[in-house]
């Protein structure tokens, strides 16, 4: 058994296809699958099926596959270890995006790059999906650091949360809409208002929609949701053309105006939009992702709406740490030896389209 063959297999399980795992590790895809084949002779049984149209993990490859992991970062630390005494920091850091934060509230391009050029012996890979699986991810160690939605104030089991926004959510509806009265414009609606309307909503799974969905049970009622999409200006085009009452952050009044929009304020309950940066409660398992780490922690929060310190805001503030992982510790301090590189950063898309087609503008509001 060689190391290569483990860090083979974990690859292709982690992209559920040869192709896209080899290409990740810049290997011939023939080579790859001979590897593993190798590796499943060694040991008497098969670790992946491959008959359906994706590549899954066996009941046998599951179990072996934290074993796979572990001993791939026992390899990576000895690495890292030796490389602290030359001052140079190596490895890999897996980052998730959630998606639609990508836009004006988080320029994860040019923070990862200005890591990437302080120190480019570390490989950053970024993808975009759902806050649900992301943070099955991170809890189980395929991710070492997310940007996702929370649908609780308090962080999820077995990770450790800075807060970066922090905001309500508002409905937004055509102008013709019923719920425009001049009281309602003025004072906002109670959530009951929209017991009997149709909803627009981020998918199940999505920070956001796990807040209304909360905020509706307080309010005695389940969301009846008409459409959902997970491009924000997909939401907001569908609203203005009358299909159903947006969620979603609240919007400055002329961006709800040029997108054709109008908003009101929700209360009684009022549901929260939450994103934050996450990590296991450990801490990221290596030097390179504690560094990348602490360069995300001090930045997102002047990135993010609500500005402020990280760790320095009273309740509800952006840049709240929340958990039981202390950021701080990871921050890049004056050892020179932590680093971010991305040669190839990846970006996997996991925006899906509406059920429904729809024209779209330019506006984008954060998406978890």
């Amino acid at each position: 058994m060689e190391l290569r063959q483990l860090q083979y297999f974990v690859a292709v399980v982690e992209e559920a296809n040869f192709t896209r795992a080899a290409a990740r590790l810049h290997l011939a895809q023939p080579g790859v699958s001979a590897q593993i084949r190798q590796l499943e002779r060694e040991l008497g049984q098969p670790l992946l099926d491959r008959s359906g149209r994706s590549v899954t993990v066996t009941e046998v490859g599951a179990a072996v596959l934290a074993h796979a992991r572990a001993a791939l970062a026992a390899a990576e630390g000895i690495r890292q270890t030796v490389d602290q005494f030359s001052g140079l920091l190596r490895g890999r850091v897996r980052i998730g995006l959630l998606s639609g934060a990508a836009g004006n509230r988080f320029d994860m391009a040019s923070l990862l790059a200005d890591f990437h050029d302080a120190h480019p012996q570390v490989e950053i890979s970024l993808t975009e999906d759902t806050s649900e699986r992301m943070l099955g991810e991170l809890q189980h160690g395929a991710l070492d650091i997310a940007v996702i939605g929370l649908k609780d104030e308090e962080p999820p089991p077995g990770t450790s949360c800075q807060i970066v926004v922090d905001e309500p959510l508002v409905a937004a509806v055509a102008p013709d809409d019923a719920l425009l009265t001049a009281g309602a414009e003025r004072a906002g609606i109670p959530l009951t208002a929209l017991r009997d309307r149709a909803l627009i909503s981020l998918p199940r799974g999505t920070g956001l929609r796990g807040a209304l969905e909360r905020a509706c049970a307080e309010a005695g009622f389940r969301p009846r949701i008409a459409f959902e999409a997970a491009a924000p200006h997909v939401l907001a085009r569908l609203a203005a053309r009358g299909l159903g009452v947006a969620v979603v952050p609240a919007l400055p009044a002329d961006e709800a105006a040029a997108a054709g929009l109008r908003t009101l304020e929700i209360t009684a309950p009022r549901p929260r939009g939450r994103v934050a940066l996450a990590w296991r409660a450990a801490g990221p398992s290596g030097p390179a992702a504690r560094a990348l780490l602490g360069r995300l922690c001090a930045a997102l929060p002047a990135v993010g709406s609500g500005g402020g310190t990280a760790g320095a805001g009273p309740a509800g503030e952006a840049g709240r740490v929340v958990g039981t992982g202390d950021a701080r510790q990871a921050e890049d301090t004056g050892d020179a030896r932590q680093a971010a590189g991305s040669e190839d950063t990846r970006q996997a898309a996991g925006t899906r389209n509406a059920r429904q087609p729809a024209a779209a503008p330019d506006h984008q509001a954060v998406g978890a």
